[in-house]
């Protein structure tokens, strides 16, 4: 793994509006930077990022389907208790996952290592899919990357694959977004690309403007009823949300599928944990209630797995909300004392889990992330986020990523 500076394309700004990525600049700042690039072998690629892809999903199916019964889980993992049958029957029903992204700290040499999963409504899916794809081949077509060289990123096919496996021909799909943010319009457009070339119909509609028929189906803003709906629209907000009442009566088919709520939710890491205890992809971790009560020396089902971990929790552990976006809320502790903490604290009010310190390597000055994106059940590709902040935010930089040797 490593970052090598790269002559970026002539135009490509006004090639990114045409094609409508209008966020490739932020508040000034770039978002989208190609003047260098990650490079990977092929070993690393295989071996570190898409076979623990793929190894991780299937793990966080199987916590799902420990979790999903469980009372002491579902109140843990802060689901509202009047929609556990919700969550519950669309397991036992076996409604399948469309896609989401791990996000890994991985430096080249040891294992990649979990620090969440994006498992509900990931975005920097355009960029990923799309523009990232579109980088590699006119760099290497104008030999800035050498003849050899490839890219980790079949994400796009494999969405229209996925869109024609769980769909019937033609069968119409509502996406559902907040209309004024680009970056959510940007990730269900390209969902809907995919689903169109899979021969089905898309629709986009506003999230504000679903509403209710006199039958108690969901229904946008021409009154057309919604059968299914894509919506970027996090199932921890939805399931609190005051038309909550109204989502299982409507006999709406939900992607993400309900269950997702159980991985879309930092609660997933101790989980994670307890059920795969030193696994070489995962870092100790624990709810904070957990924790507090082992140092007081109650004997709870944790405790033996938080005396074995306090050792490396000493050397340094991030405390983050099990709901919380774009790092927000993270704070980081090393060897007993605070280090860096996320300006954003407007998640901090929910519970807290406690995770091991993974130090993101330092390229430059630059702190990257990876994601390593999922589709159905398979790890398909990656995008990388850096940052000169140790805590990735939602203006931190997307960097292309090729793979050579």
């Amino acid at each position: 793994m490593q970052k090598l500076s790269l002559p970026e394309r002539p135009g490509w700004r006004e090639r990114a509006k045409e094609l409508g990525f209008t966020f490739a600049d932020m508040n000034g700042e770039p978002y989208w930077d190609e003047t260098s690039a990650y490079r990977f072998t092929l070993r690393q690629i295989e071996e570190d990022i898409e076979a623990p892809g793929s190894e991780l999903h299937g793990m966080c199916r199987e916590a799902v389907a420990h979790a999903v019964t469980s009372e002491e889980w579902l109140t843990r993992l802060e689901i509202p208790r009047a929609h556990w049958d919700f969550v519950e029957r669309s397991w036992a029903n076996g409604e399948p996952e469309l896609y989401g992204r791990f996000d890994l700290a991985y430096d080249g040499k040891g294992p990649a290592k979990l620090l969440e999963y994006n498992a509900d409504t990931p975005t920097s899916l355009y960029e990923s899919a799309s523009f990232q794809w579109l980088w590699f081949e006119e760099s290497r077509d104008a030999g800035g990357l050498g003849p050899n060289t490839d890219q980790f990123n079949r994400i796009h096919e494999a969405l229209t694959e996925r869109w024609a496996a769980i769909c019937v021909p033609g069968e119409d799909v509502h996406f559902a977004a907040d209309k004024e943010n680009p970056e959510d319009y940007a990730t269900v457009e390209a969902l809907a690309w995919a689903a169109r070339e899979a021969g089905l119909g898309a629709h986009f509609t506003d999230l504000a403007n679903i509403g209710i028929t006199d039958q108690g189906q969901l229904a946008d803003d021409h009154d057309r009823v919604i059968g299914t709906l894509f919506k970027l629209y996090p199932w921890e907000d939805m399931l609190r949300d005051e038309f909550a009442p109204n989502l299982q009566p409507s006999q709406t088919r939900f992607i993400e599928p309900p269950w997702k709520a159980l991985l879309s939710n930092k609660g997933l890491l101790p989980l994670l944990w307890h059920l795969f205890p030193d696994h070489p992809n995962l870092l100790p971790a624990f709810f904070q209630s957990d924790l507090e009560a082992a140092r007081r020396g109650e004997d709870t089902l944790f405790a033996q797995a938080i005396a074995a971990a306090e050792p490396l929790l000493a050397q340094g552990h991030v405390t983050k909300p099990i709901f919380s976006r774009e790092g927000a809320g993270v704070v980081i502790h090393e060897a007993g004392r605070e280090t860096d903490r996320a300006p954003d604290d407007s998640y901090s009010h929910h519970p807290q889990v406690v995770q091991a310190l993974a130090a993101l390597p330092d390229f430059e000055g630059f702190h990257p992330v990876l994601g390593a994106w999922i589709v159905g059940e398979d790890c398909v590709g990656l995008g990388m986020r850096e940052d000169r902040a140790r805590i990735t935010h939602n203006l931190s930089r997307f960097k292309p990523h090729f793979i050579e040797g």
